[in-house]
């Protein structure tokens, strides 16, 4: 009876998290097919991809992180039937959003001269400069869209950005084909093209997403009506109270791996495009995880909304549970075929390429080992960080944040990975322990908060504040 109880709400669980794996996966797939039709160019362009994401991925980090504030306000004026809580959710939450996208374009335009400090090849980075521009630019329609979405997921219509994101990779994918390699009357523009590509595609991703929200019946009331002049100070307060811890959690975890991604630069092209096989790939699992994120935050918001805790600490453990059974699934299948994944990022058809790609191959194939393992840290720590965010408890989840990934686990990756033989293999063990660490205290976090919120209901909002 004891498992049961937890078990019996995975179809609940999968129900409101498969649209937004599948729309996770999406945004993840943007950014594998760049490395799959770019990596067939050569290794140089696609260490040139690899090192322009890393910067584009660490402000993305901070406006999806930003972004999430919106859902657990939204799922609970849901819960409490208040369209006047949900609407000011969303319409404070687009105008934060679109000024958040401007100011991230801005600084990672700005930003380029640090791939040169950080002692990255000079071939690679000036292959990596103009993809950079036109992708930071992406970053403006890409922190919109995420506005519309945790609306959405808020008011537990996950589907909607499936759609949008499916649309997007069909017409990424396409646009792509034809930029990089020059297809039919368009001029190859080679990693530039792929940039292009993703422009195009984020941009109509959002004018999908509008168009199809504001066409259901139950969101059509909150699509009218909106001005400027209506923004109120309190509410971009609360959204931004929420919303630059959860930011700043996104950002440190992305930018461990940001950071992994730069130290295996400084050991050669070669780890460089190995690390970016293997995190591509665990990447692609680590969106099941985080589907499972937005469905603790909004039914764990909704169960807020209700005040029924005993049943939110039972709902939320489900979706941890759930979360480990999938990242187990994801770790053998790794461990199964990590000879033979990094094969499909490569032309291994190339003779002049052959003696590069083995060493590739090799770096890589030992990093899905180590991969396999902290997949299941990785998904457990995102999906109680869904269930705190639900809770709106942010600001320790912050902190706990920091120290498991740059107090614990950057200076076990600097060491390994620089100091000893282990090299790209020793970065990733240091990914591996602050992810760990990170699990571990988030969940003794949510548990403490549960029980507290379950024995004394009414003294909760000193503790989430």
């Amino acid at each position: 009876m004891g498992l049961q109880r937890y078990t019996k709400e995975f179809s609940a669980n999968l129900k409101l998290a498969y649209p937004v794996i599948l729309g996770m996966l999406g945004h993840t797939l943007i950014g594998v097919v760049d490395n799959i039709m770019v990596g067939k160019i050569g290794t140089a362009e696609l260490a040139a991809v690899s090192l322009g994401n890393s910067l584009v991925f660490i402000a993305m980090s901070v406006g999806i992180g930003f972004s999430t504030a919106i859902t657990p306000i939204v799922a609970q004026g849901d819960a409490e039937q208040d369209t006047g809580k949900v609407r000011e959710a969303f319409h404070h939450g687009l105008v934060l959003c679109t000024v958040l996208g401007l100011l991230l374009f801005g600084v990672v335009y700005f930003a380029k001269p640090l791939m040169s400090l950080m002692h990255q090849p000079q071939e690679v980075i000036a292959l990596a400069s103009p993809y950079i521009d036109w992708v930071a630019f992406s970053l403006l329609p890409m922190v919109i869209f995420q506005g519309y979405k945790q609306f959405a997921d808020g008011m537990s219509l996950t589907k909607y950005a499936m759609y949008a994101v499916i649309v997007s990779n069909v017409i990424h994918v396409a646009i792509n084909y034809m930029l990089i390699y020059g297809i039919w009357i368009f001029p190859k523009m080679g990693i530039t093209g792929a940039a292009l590509g993703t422009v195009i595609s984020r941009v109509l991703m959002v004018l999908y997403m509008h168009y199809i929200l504001s066409k259901n019946a139950k969101l059509n009331i909150y699509f009218h009506n909106f001005s400027l002049g209506q923004v109120k100070k309190s509410m971009l307060k609360k959204i931004t109270a929420l919303g630059l811890p959860s930011s700043m959690q996104m950002l440190f975890e992305v930018a461990l791996f940001t950071a992994a991604i730069w130290l295996s630069g400084s050991l050669g092209k070669s780890s460089q495009a190995a690390n970016q096989i293997a995190l591509s790939l665990a990447s692609m699992t680590f969106m099941f995880a985080m589907g499972l994120s937005v469905a603790a935050m909004v039914r764990v918001g909704n169960q807020k909304g209700l005040q029924d805790y005993k049943n939110l600490q039972v709902v939320a453990r489900s979706i941890f549970l759930l979360a480990i059974v999938l990242e187990i699934v994801f770790a053998l299948l790794f461990v199964a075929l990590h000879e033979v994944l990094p094969h499909y990022f490569l032309n291994m058809e190339n003779v002049s390429l052959l003696q590069d790609n083995a060493e590739v191959v090799a770096i890589a194939s030992s990093l899905l080992l180590v991969a396999a393992v902290f997949q299941i840290s990785d998904g457990i720590q995102v999906v109680v960080l869904g269930a705190l965010r639900g809770l709106q408890d942010v600001k320790i989840p912050t902190v706990i944040t920091f120290i498991a990934y740059w107090v614990i686990g950057f200076p076990i990756s600097f060491y390994l990975g620089i100091h000893t033989g282990l090299k790209a293999t020793g970065i990733w063990i240091g990914l591996l322990a602050g992810l760990t660490v990170a699990a571990l205290f988030l969940y003794l976090r949510f548990n403490y908060l549960t029980n507290k919120m379950i024995k004394a209901p009414y003294h909760l909002n000193e503790e989430s504040h």
